[in-house]
């Protein structure tokens, strides 16, 4: 990509990051579609991993930001606001240079582990914006990744300056404490009378199962 068309991901975060050029002030207003935000794991990147054949069937546009391995968040301590940047930043650019994303009932998120934590979450920061959200496998282990020491886990044991791939193996490889955690989530839901769907099937951790309830949810999303 040209320098001259370099940007910024987002004011809130000042990096570089190959992306659009400057967003039209003005311009006829292109035909209005579904548009969804797509949100990666924890060490993926921005790439599309919804069938297109679904793209084509519900005529709906994907926009796949990167981040990193922020858990979407807004931190005080690294001065990155990834939360801002898709709730905010992002679908305003959208919406001024493609005409997506206009109007919050055709705006949605879906993610799967840490992008499915996102999907919640900045669904719920900005109801305004998002008018549904699916999360698939979601990391809801913030707090736990949080406790990473750079020798590895929460007790220091093993691992290297990144975080201990047996403990993110225990959080994110084994369905068990991410399952246990949306239970609990999906009951806390409940319980406050928030309509939404949950289902649990057989499955492992990976983009199969993934892809496989894509196919399921975007549907109902779509309005089928």
């Amino acid at each position: 990509m040209d320098e001259d068309k370099e940007i910024k991901q987002g004011n809130s975060n000042g990096r570089r990051m190959d992306g659009f050029p400057p967003a039209p002030d003005n311009g006829p207003s292109p035909k209005e579609m579904k548009t969804l935000f797509l949100l990666h794991g924890y060490s993926g990147d921005a790439g599309n991993w919804v069938p297109e054949w679904l793209c084509e069937k519900y005529n709906f546009a994907i926009v796949i930001p990167s981040g990193e391995n922020s858990f979407w968040l807004d931190a005080e301590a690294t001065g990155h606001q990834f939360a801002t940047f898709v709730g905010v930043e992002l679908v305003d650019y959208v919406r001024k240079t493609f005409g997506l994303a206009r109007r919050r009932e055709n705006t949605y998120l879906m993610g799967f582990s840490m992008g499915g934590f996102d999907a919640l979450h900045t669904a719920l920061q900005f109801p305004e914006v998002f008018g549904k959200t699916a999360a698939l496998s979601s990391a809801l282990i913030v707090h736990e990744v949080a406790g990473m020491k750079a020798e590895g886990g929460t007790d220091g044991k093993g691992g290297n300056a990144i975080a201990n791939y047996a403990y993110y193996r225990e959080c994110f490889g084994e369905p068990s404490k991410l399952l246990e955690n949306n239970r609990e989530f999906h009951g806390f839901l409940d319980s406050l009378g928030v309509k939404h769907v949950y289902i649990e099937s057989k499955g492992i951790h990976d983009m199969i199962f993934w892809q496989e309830y894509a196919t399921k949810f975007i549907p109902q999303m779509m309005g089928e």
